[in-house]
């Protein structure tokens, strides 16, 4: 179980997909159903756009076109959020994550999602789960134009959040992202090592990590923030 000093702990920064929401919905759309409407389009057999699209997702991963909705629509001349429609029925909130940022905001802490999905994906996601009505602020990177894994982004966001890095928690399933909250100065970060509920526990090995937020939720009440 992670162990954190709550009581040092005023503002957490939450990624979405796989740190509230379930990663599945993911995996499946950029794994399997876009390369089958991919195959549909051209015409060609599913397995060779599933590869045809890995080397295209590998030569900007990481980057804000990796994330980018209009990227991809325009690269594979696709519609894109409609093919998301198609199986949003696999949207949905870990069991877990109401109960986490419920007990958050009711101990005064300031609660704000920071996704580097597309403002279309967020809007999507958002309407599928009310996750807003648990969060204070949410952010998509695309305002800012840079994702999580840059320093740019980290500073861009202290200037927009005013935030104070020594006694901020950030909480991603990436330890990429992590690692550069970590670089900023990000006083606490937290891994998430199960964000697809369909696969296997990953590894975090250089940050405290949980796969379960009920077993924060009695700390998080007991140490209030003492400014």
């Amino acid at each position: 179980m992670a162990l954190l000093p709550w009581h040092k702990i005023e503002t957490v920064l939450l990624d979405m997909d796989g740190t509230l929401l379930d990663l599945h919905f993911d995996n499946q759309f950029w794994l399997h159903h876009l390369p089958k409407k991919y195959a549909e389009k051209t015409g060609r057999s599913p397995q060779s756009c599933h590869e045809e699209l890995k080397e295209a997702f590998a030569q900007v991963q990481g980057k804000l076109q990796w994330y980018c909705l209009d990227y991809w629509a325009d690269r594979l001349q696709l519609d894109i959020m409609e093919a998301k429609l198609e199986l949003a029925h696999l949207i949905t909130i870990r069991k877990d994550s109401i109960a986490f940022l419920d007990a958050l905001r009711e101990s005064n802490r300031r609660v704000v999602l920071v996704t580097n999905a597309h403002p279309d994906s967020l809007s999507l996601k958002v309407e599928k789960t009310q996750l807003n009505d648990h969060i204070d602020i949410l952010i998509s990177t695309h305002q800012f134009g840079v994702p999580k894994e840059f320093q740019l982004l980290w500073k861009k966001l202290h200037n927009h959040l005013k935030f104070e890095p020594q006694s901020t928690l950030f909480v991603d399933d990436g330890e990429r992202i992590l690692d550069a909250a970590k670089e900023f100065g990000i006083a606490y970060t937290l891994g998430i090592t199960n964000p697809d509920s369909q696969l296997p526990d990953t590894t975090i090995a250089n940050h405290l990590h949980t796969n379960n937020y009920y077993d924060l939720l009695q700390s998080i009440i007991d140490e209030p923030y003492v400014a």
